[in-house]
């Protein structure tokens, strides 16, 4: 079967969560169907980009949209009924060129990540489509409000309500609808939202092994550090987890690694705290690392992060928030806290207790390898498309 994949951004480099998860599907598709992939792309394109997806794919078509149209489009937005990221992404220039992709190849099944390039699919009615909302864009933009400068927080609650109506009218426009997690599908406001199949991420357990290795860090935090999400977490284990712990190992270190630190993340920067930046290969920064802590506060979906650290052997310590949408078993695979004297404790705990460290990590580890597997998870999408 001819698939075509429409993106809003080139799934490489994999620093974001939807580029990981559109890279992987993408690279077991390919095993079984012919993949024409079709991304917009505002930035600068990864010099690798091009040779590490040829492989998986028929052709490759890379949409530019530029900065200074995206500007006029936002400002006519800010006028409509649609969600600021969907002016964002559409331009009438990109739906011509998709078109006639479309009329090229003739795809049997269009697939489209993310709502907020939907409107470039809604118009074809013979086409076989699958939207992946792949989280609840709308329930992101409201957790972000209370945390944003106070300038910003209207135009976070306009986005959030308009993402509400849009995520449930373009419902009706795809045969078949995803997302990532239970967490997630729940909040989704249509009426058959329980219709959506649930394709959770996976990790590929060939690439993040367990290292033997000399350990520098006692925490580690990793993620896209402009991601407001991400830029809260880290703020909080620095200013309120960390004063805890130094308290008790004034020697504790952590890593915070990840690319495009925001200003706010740099400034964590001290004696205690190194800010990596952009690495070439995650890997090493999870085998330098003892525990990897995730006390994620706002935001939906699945967090990568967590799935790599276990399968690298990491103990994992987050919040009920984010194991939601994990549901690794809380106690036994992943370690849970609600407030920085309870996240303190526990890392103490597991820092001081030889025998439960080992425990959580080979109970994650045997968590994420059952659960979250990319070929598993890749089988499930294919089955929805042929149905």
């Amino acid at each position: 079967m001819k698939v075509l994949v429409l993106l809003s951004r080139v799934p490489y480099p994999l620093e974001k969560g939807d580029k990981l998860r559109a890279f992987n599907q993408i690279k077991w598709l390919a095993r079984d169907h012919q993949v024409v992939l079709c991304c917009l792309n505002a930035q600068r394109l990864h010099p690798d980009a091009l040779k590490v997806l040829k492989p998986f794919c028929a052709e490759i078509k890379i949409i530019r949209i530029h900065r200074l149209f995206i500007f006029f489009r936002l400002v006519a937005g800010l006028f409509s009924q649609k969600p600021l990221q969907v002016h964002y992404f559409y331009s009438k220039r990109a739906q011509k060129i998709i078109d006639r992709l479309i009329e090229k190849h003739l795809p049997k099944h269009l697939y489209c990540q993310l709502v907020r390039i939907a409107e470039y699919a809604r118009k074809y009615t013979v086409l076989t489509k699958t939207l992946d909302y792949m989280d609840a864009l709308s329930t992101g933009a409201e957790r972000r409000i209370q945390g944003a400068p106070f300038y910003l927080r209207p135009l976070l609650r306009l986005e959030a309500r308009r993402l509400i109506t849009y995520e449930s009218m373009v419902y009706n426009d795809f045969q078949h609808h995803t997302i990532i997690s239970l967490q997630d599908r729940e909040l989704i406001h249509h009426t058959d939202k329980n219709n959506i199949s649930i394709i959770p991420n996976g990790v590929d357990m060939e690439f993040f092994q367990p290292r033997q290795q000399e350990r520098q860090y006692d925490l580690l935090f990793t993620g896209n550090m402009s991601y407001p999400p991400n830029v809260r977490a880290a703020r909080y284990i620095v200013k309120s987890i960390l004063p805890l712990l130094i308290a008790q190992r004034p020697n504790l270190r952590v890593l915070i690694a990840g690319a495009s630190p925001a200003p706010t993340v740099k400034s964590l920067q001290s004696e205690q705290v190194h800010i990596s930046g952009w690495v070439e290969d995650i890997r090493d920064c999870y085998a330098q690392s003892r525990i990897l802590i995730a006390p994620m506060q706002i935001g939906t979906g699945l967090q990568n992060k967590l799935l790599e650290g276990m399968a690298m052997q990491l103990p994992c310590i987050t919040s009920a928030l984010a194991n939601n949408a994990l549901q690794a078993p809380a106690g036994r695979a992943v370690l849970i806290g609600n407030s920085p004297e309870e996240y303190a404790q526990l890392v103490l705990t597991l820092l001081d207790d030889p025998s439960l460290f080992e425990s959580i990590s080979h109970a994650g580890y045997q968590f994420v390898k059952q659960h979250y597997n990319w070929q598993q998870t890749t089988n499930q999408l294919q089955q929805l498309m042929k149905g």
